[in-house]
């Protein structure tokens, strides 16, 4: 999606800037500002990117961060553990993916979606819920830090069932679907 001149009103609209505070913030006149929003002006390249580039600043700045929407408690399992641990766990706290941890080290995930369908690939049952969680597991999910706008994690939930927020080495959220849709 490219940006076009219109975009700029609508975008100091849902910022809550009046034409003067855009102009001060972007270093170009308000009567700049005004011209462009009526269409009666067609600026230079680099007014109209000074206009885009603070926009799109004050927007990530005033965006809901990944810290604000995570779940803290994130419950992760053993790579050693069995299937029938993992799917147990699962249930028990009411979650449907988790990370998979050697050391204290993200090596992976397990979720339901994997192990349904490990279920329809494996000859009887039993045999798979006594395989360590190791060799069912997928790659592990995808990581942020706290401060990353929540925006950025919309089409990457189209793919990935969660998203670890991390610390550095250590996990300390996670983000689901769920996640993005609790009320505020």
């Amino acid at each position: 999606m490219s940006l076009q001149l219109r975009d700029i009103q609508k975008m100091r609209k849902i910022l809550g800037l009046t034409q003067n505070e855009l102009a001060k913030i972007s270093g170009v006149s308000q009567s700049l500002i005004a011209k462009i929003e009526r269409g009666s002006i067609d600026p230079s390249f680099s007014k109209t990117m000074a206009i885009f580039k603070t926009l799109q600043r004050l927007q990530v700045k005033n965006s809901k961060k990944v810290g604000n929407v995570m779940t803290r408690d994130v419950i992760s399992v053993d790579s050693d553990s069995t299937v029938d641990e993992v799917v147990k766990l699962m249930h028990k706290h009411a979650i449907s993916q988790m990370p998979v941890l050697s050391k204290d080290e993200v090596i992976g995930s397990v979720s339901e979606k994997v192990l349904i369908k490990k279920l329809s690939d494996e000859e009887g049952s039993r045999k798979l819920f006594r395989e360590q969680v190791k060799k069912v597991m997928e790659p592990p999910f995808p990581t942020v830090d706290e401060d990353t706008p929540v925006e950025l994690l919309i089409p990457m939930l189209n793919f990935y069932p969660a998203i670890l927020v991390m610390k550095g080495k250590h996990i300390i959220g996670v983000v689901t679907r769920a996640d993005l849709l609790k009320p505020e």
